[in-house]
């Protein structure tokens, strides 16, 4: 109810709309009406209720509420259905409950603040309140378990596509699942599975992106290597916008992939790449060694050459040696 309030409020702005108005094309009464608009303005939207004219819609929280979202997604599927708490542990442990009972493709799962975002291999992500865009999708696709791996390069060519897109800004994809600007990272991915042999149940791709963290609320650990979006644009960034282009991208990449494969974005993903031609150091589970990046193959696994030959990096964690990267190749 309060969304088709909030849009027709939009819609009509900046003039008044009544509150018999609201009530006759809502059908419901006058003080239902009234009641959900104090709702909303107890949620941080201002409106503004004029004697015998009715309410005018003057500003919206920074929020990615449904009530936020939902207007602005131009997807198909993926994100129509949403979970959204202002605090959850995890988005990702929130999705795959919700997953294990079985909900739809494309399910959706916002917090605005994480108390143990997951990152990769055990790590935490950082996620304060309303400073960033905390999200998990659950997809449902019909490929082998093997190719789940490359959701996680889809999902950061999605990102880094809206980010450039919304704000101007050129960040680079470091292998596998971070994004990054001058080198510090931006955007966190994490990517998990649950399936069978031979068939996958669902996927959970978890995002982290940092929208307005002040270096000196960082914990000490991250805060030489952690930047925000907002100190890499001027631009004032609606976090719902951001959020619905991403979708957008990850809902037309993921259809693609579906359809006819990766390949595609396995070649966008080299694009924005700042890991391939770099040197680097790959912390493997059983060893630790140099060398330079030369490519990722057909499933999405970094080439290094090492000592004279080429190896594949399946699992571990790779750091680029050289300095000042930012963005792939135009």
């Amino acid at each position: 109810m309060r969304r088709h309030i909030l849009e027709i409020l939009r819609k009509n702005a900046p003039e008044p709309v009544s509150g018999e108005e609201l009530s006759s094309l809502l059908k419901v009464s006058r003080t239902a009406i009234w009641k959900h608009v104090q709702v909303l303005k107890n949620n941080g939207y201002v409106i503004e209720s004029l004697p015998k004219r009715g309410y005018i819609l003057q500003s919206s929280p920074d929020s990615i509420s449904p009530e936020e979202v939902e207007p602005r997604l131009k997807t198909k599927w993926l994100g129509r259905n949403m979970c959204y708490e202002e605090r959850v542990a995890s988005t990702n442990e929130a999705a795959k409950k919700r997953a294990s009972a079985g909900c739809e493709d494309g399910l959706l799962c916002l917090a605005e603040e994480q108390a143990a975002g997951k990152g990769r291999l055990t790590r935490g992500w950082f996620s304060p309140y309303a400073r960033g865009i905390w999200f998990s999708v659950v997809l449902k696709p019909p490929f082998l378990p093997q190719e789940a791996p490359k959701c996680t390069l889809l999902a950061a060519v999605a990102v880094a596509r809206a980010i450039h897109d919304y704000t101007g800004v050129r960040t680079g994809i470091k292998w596998p699942n971070d994004i990054l600007f001058k080198g510090r990272k931006l955007v966190g991915i994490l990517t998990e599975m649950n399936a069978e042999f031979g068939h996958i149940n669902y996927i959970v791709i978890g995002t982290g992106i940092n929208i307005s963290i002040e270096k000196e609320i960082l914990p000490a650990d991250i805060r030489e290597t952690a930047v925000s979006l907002a100190e890499a644009t001027d631009k004032k960034i609606n976090r719902a916008e951001l959020l619905a282009l991403i979708l957008k991208n990850m809902e037309e990449l993921y259809e693609q992939a579906v359809a006819v494969g990766f390949t595609a974005v396995l070649e966008e993903w080299r694009r924005w790449s700042v890991t391939i031609g770099r040197d680097v150091l790959v912390i493997a589970p059983n060893e630790t060694y140099e060398g330079r990046a030369l490519d990722i193959d057909e499933e999405g696994l970094l080439i290094v050459e090492r000592e004279g030959q080429r190896v594949k990096v399946i699992a571990g964690d790779v750091s680029i040696r050289s300095t000042g990267a930012e963005g792939g190749k135009d």
